[in-house]
């Protein structure tokens, strides 16, 4: 499977898309700050949304729309999956 995610800080002021084929392990790198990069720099560590792709063209595409979406658009489709704005990664966890 592939994923679409999207990551924001503690005051949910920045927010960071990405995709990836192993959502925990991409998470969990984000989180322990262990590549250097814009989420380093702006500790951008909780998972606000997701979603799975069985095909990394999708993925891709999908990221690539949602990256030329506006801030209120992104916060949206946020809003949708996670009202609580919660970090998802627990829930993945599971």
């Amino acid at each position: 499977m592939y994923y679409v995610y999207i990551l924001s800080n503690t005051s949910r002021s920045v927010l960071y898309i990405g995709v990836t084929n192993d959502l925990l392990r991409r998470v969990y790198e984000h989180k322990t700050e262990a590549v250097d990069g814009f989420t380093k720099r702006y500790h951008v560590h909780d998972l606000m949304y997701y979603e799975e792709y069985s095909y990394m063209q999708d993925a891709i595409a999908r990221e690539k729309q949602l990256k030329r979406w506006t801030r209120a658009k992104k916060d949206a489709l946020i809003e949708q999956l996670n009202p609580a704005h919660t970090d998802l990664y627990r829930t993945i966890l599971r």
